[in-house]
This record gives structure tokens, sequence and C-alpha cells, in this order.
């Protein structure tokens, strides 16, 4: 995970993807942590699935039958429950190439840095001017996995505006109460970062 940080390769054929490890726990825990890894963990708080559903990846699987293809949205199962049967590993990730307009976002809310997020979010869109379009809004510490907010999207998409895009999470997501906070607060915390990720992708602030 380190080398997705500190070189430029990813950031030039993958935006996003030198922007989650950063937020990553600790540098100690990033030096030894892999993708793949965090990946087949599935973690619900983890950074790396979400994005990999944003990004519509498909994970490469092998095992004694052979080597199959899973779509990053139909991976995660479950609390750390994924699509791998017994026996299998990953050995690749697959991401189709992005426009040169498609931007993302990774946006999360924790009370330490390094800590667990509380929320978070991974926005993808193309962005022509100030409109977004085709976007993908991947929640991760809010379900017991990477939950793709279709109703907010699909809101998004439709002009709709963003206040239409937070009252749809209250349809797409169902956080459960933890020690972090509660349902309410969870979903509170979605909408701040929704209306964040957002404003800067429609800005010239916009993540490339």
């Amino acid at each position: 995970m380190r080398n997705s940080v500190a070189t430029n390769v990813s950031r030039d054929t993958r935006p996003p993807w030198h922007r989650p490890p950063p937020l990553i726990a600790h540098p100690a825990i990033r030096t030894r942590g892999t993708i793949g890894g965090s990946i087949a963990y599935a973690d619900p708080a983890a950074e790396l699935p979400a994005c990999i559903v944003a990004l519509d990846a498909d994970i490469v699987a092998r095992g004694g039958n052979g080597e199959r293809r899973i779509p990053a949205a139909e991976f995660f199962l479950g609390l750390y429950e994924t699509a791998l049967a017994e026996f299998e590993m990953i050995v690749a990730i697959e991401i189709p190439k992005i426009g040169l307009t498609r931007k993302q976002i990774v946006a999360e809310l924790a009370r330490r840095s390094g800590d667990y997020a509380i929320a978070g979010l991974v926005l993808a869109a193309d962005v022509d001017g100030n409109m977004l379009e085709n976007m993908r809004a991947v929640f991760f510490g809010v379900g017991d996995a990477p939950v793709l907010a279709r109703g907010a999207m699909d809101a998004l998409d439709a002009g709709a505006g963003i206040d239409a895009a937070c009252a749809a999470l209250d349809q797409d997501l169902d956080p459960a109460a933890d020690l972090q906070g509660g349902h309410a607060m969870k979903r509170h915390l979605a909408r701040v970062l929704l209306r964040r990720a957002v404003n800067s992708l429609g800005s010239s602030r916009a993540a490339a």
C-alpha cells in the first residue's frame, strides 16, 4: 500500500487511487498492508472497498476451479463477508479506464487522524463545468458493507438537487448504532459528506 502513496503511476492512470491511503490508520499499518488484503478483509469502515465499488472495478479471484471475475458491487456481501469461495484468493483488481472528465473525491469523518471513519464517502462523477453526471456515491462506515447510494445518485443525475439527494439517503442508508455514534448521527454525517463532496466536485477544487 506504501507504493500507492509514494508513486505517481496510480495518480496518472487512476486518479482516486492515491487519495485513500493517507486516510488509512497510520504509516506503520499502511506500510505492511496490501490493497488486496484490505478488500478481502472487507471491513465496512475501510476506504479501499468503497473505492473499488465507486470505480466499478472487477475483482479477479483464483482457486481450485480456475479464475473468475466478480463485480465489486457484488463482492461485499455483509459484515466481513465477501463472495470469495473457500480456497479462493484475490489475484488482481481490474479498474475500467476513465475519461479525462471523470473526477473523484474521498471524504470521511473520524474522531482523530488514523481512527476508523464514523462515516465516509467516495463520490465519482463526470464533471462538465458545474454540472455533475453519471455519479457513483459509495458510503463506508454506515453499513455492514460499502453502500452504493442508488437513490441519492438517481436524484442527482435527474437534476433534483442536493436536498433531494440527501433526503434519498433515508432509504439508501440504514446505519446501526455503535460506539462511534447513533443511527441518526451517522445519517446526518452522511448528508454532510454528500453535500461537501458534491460542492467540491462541482467547483474549481474538483479532485483530479
